[in-house]
Order: C-alpha cells, then sequence, then structure tokens
C-alpha cells in the first residue's frame, strides 16, 4: 500500500485552483521551485499525467480533475481532524471588513484558505466603505480591515499599491463630456480625489449620478451616461478602464492597508487572518505585473 502525502496533494490543489505554479506558491508561502518538484513527485507516484502544460497556464487533465475531487475531501478531513484534537484557540468569531470595490479577486479565496484551516470558526464579512469601516474598526466592531486609501494610519501597513484610473462602458462616449458627468457612491472614497484632480486641470464637471448603491452607479456607467473610478484590475467586468490621454488627469495612486487589533483572545485568528491577506495580495501583484 502505497500513501499520499497531504502536503503534495495541497500543493496540486492550490495548482488545481489558481490555474498556476507562481500563484499557487504564492498561497502556499512556497517557492515555486518547491511547488514544481512536489507536482514531480506526485505524477510519477501515480505514473499519471496530472497537469497540461502545453499552454499559457496550467489546466487538468481527466486525471488530474478526478484527482482534484479527493485531494479536497482529504485535505478537508486532515484540517478538521488536526483543528478538532489540537489547537482549542482554533474556534471562534472574526470579523474583517473589506471596501466592496476590492472583494474581488482575492477575498473569496482568503475566505476558502481560512475555513479550511479553521473549519470552526466563524468569519463575518462585512462588505463597505474605506471611512464607515475605519470608523467601525476604531470603535472594535470589526477585528480586521482592508483599506484603499492614500495614506497610511498608525498601526497599518500597505499591502498594495495601484494606480486609480478612469472606468467606463466599453466604447462610451461619456468622458469626452464637458462638464464631466460623474458617478460615485456617496460614501465613496475616491470621489473627492477625482473631483480635486478635475479641478487642479481645470475641467468642468456635475455629480450625475449619486447613490448608496454601487449597482447603480455600475449601470449608470454601463450606460454610458457618466464615468467613474476604480483601482487597476478592480473595475466591474461589464466596464472598461478608460485611456483618455491628455484629455483626463491622471489620477494617482491608491493603497490597499491592513489594520488589526493586537491582542485579545482571538489574537491567533487575528495574525492567521491577515497572514492570508497578505499572500493573496502579494499573489495579486505579482500577477499584476506579469500582465503589465
Amino acid at each position: 500500500m502505497r500513501n499520499l502525502d497531504i502536503t503534495t496533494l495541497r500543493s496540486f490543489l492550490a495548482v488545481a485552483e489558481s490555474g498556476g505554479v507562481t500563484r499557487a506558491a504564492g498561497f502556499l508561502n512556497l517557492t515555486q521551485s518547491a511547488v514544481s518538484m512536489q507536482l514531480k513527485r506526485l505524477e510519477e507516484m501515480l505514473d499519471l499525467k496530472l497537469l497540461d502544460r502545453s499552454g499559457r497556464g496550467v489546466t487538468l487533465t481527466p486525471a488530474g480533475a478526478q484527482l482534484q475531487t479527493y485531494a479536497q475531501k482529504m485535505i478537508e478531513l486532515n484540517d478538521e481532524i488536526y483543528s478538532r484534537l489540537t489547537d482549542q484557540s482554533w474556534e471562534g468569531e472574526i470579523a474583517l471588513g473589506v471596501p466592496d470595490d476590492i472583494v474581488y479577486p482575492v477575498i473569496p479565496e482568503v475566505l476558502k484558505r481560512m475555513g479550511r484551516s479553521h473549519p470552526r470558526v466563524r468569519v463575518e464579512l462585512i462588505s463597505s466603505s474605506t471611512n464607515r469601516l475605519k470608523a467601525q474598526f476604531a470603535k472594535g466592531d470589526v477585528d480586521v480591515i482592508l483599506t484603499t486609501e492614500s495614506g497610511l494610519d498608525q498601526g497599518g501597513e500597505t499591502l498594495l499599491a495601484l494606480p486609480l484610473l478612469w472606468v467606463g462602458a466599453p466604447d462610451g462616449q461619456a468622458w469626452k463630456q464637458r462638464p464631466l458627468r460623474l458617478a460615485f457612491c456617496s460614501y465613496c472614497a475616491f470621489s473627492g480625489h477625482t473631483i480635486a484632480a478635475l479641478d487642479a486641470a481645470g475641467i468642468p464637471w456635475e455629480m450625475a449620478v449619486s447613490s448608496e448603491n454601487d449597482r447603480t452607479i455600475e449601470a449608470s456607467v454601463s450606460a454610458d451616461l457618466a464615468v467613474t473610478a476604480s483601482l487597476e484590475g478592480h473595475a466591474p467586468s461589464q466596464l472598461v478602464h478608460v485611456d483618455p490621454g491628455a484629455q483626463l488627469p491622471t489620477l494617482g495612486m491608491q493603497k490597499i492597508n491592513l489594520y488589526g487589533y493586537g491582542g485579545g483572545g482571538n489574537q491567533a485568528l487575528i495574525e492567521t487572518m491577515k497572514a492570508y491577506l497578505r499572500q493573496g495580495f502579494n499573489t495579486l501583484g505579482a500577477a499584476n505585473s506579469n500582465a503589465a
């Protein structure tokens, strides 16, 4: 009887779900060569080709797709056994606050990892604006928050810096109109920064759409009634980043910052969550650099 190694299966599953060895290595906090070696060892042990590396990314072969289901079950069972029989601090609740516009693509993967490693921990995801999240954090209502802002407050750390870009409808013309028609949520931290840039450039503008609902803003911009701004790589899928050349001002860089409380009974959970967030945004930054 030959035994499959959980660590190797974990690496295989990370590659299968992320679509690449580099991204998987980031999530696992391993080197790319270490992950590649584990995959090679797994294929040799099973005498099967599990991954197709002929394209730009990595895809699963039929055998790999079949193994993925079993690997998922084995890893979940392994983690559940370990958590139930060992560290009791792996129980409890943690509140994570994230601005609406950066929930994707990192946060779902972070929540998935937390669920696997800490199956008895309840994670409450609070999606709101940076200003509201910072107010909740200051009152102790949220354990860990991410923010999008130009600066950094004491006690925080910057995970990633991204350009703030103009966003409009595909093939839209709204960005050419004067006064420039803007659409922002009433609580959006980017609106003041954008308006200041327009004023400095001497470009007239009007707030065409102001709403509490992100979907309203997206629908208005999709209809080419106005433009808005979002971080690079975080525009809704139905919208595009506008390249207006010299006709609109550049909006500079914005930081994705991380804040987490110290001390308390759930400190171990908070540190784990912060580590997963660091790894997730580090992987996102590497992917953006490769795409550029």
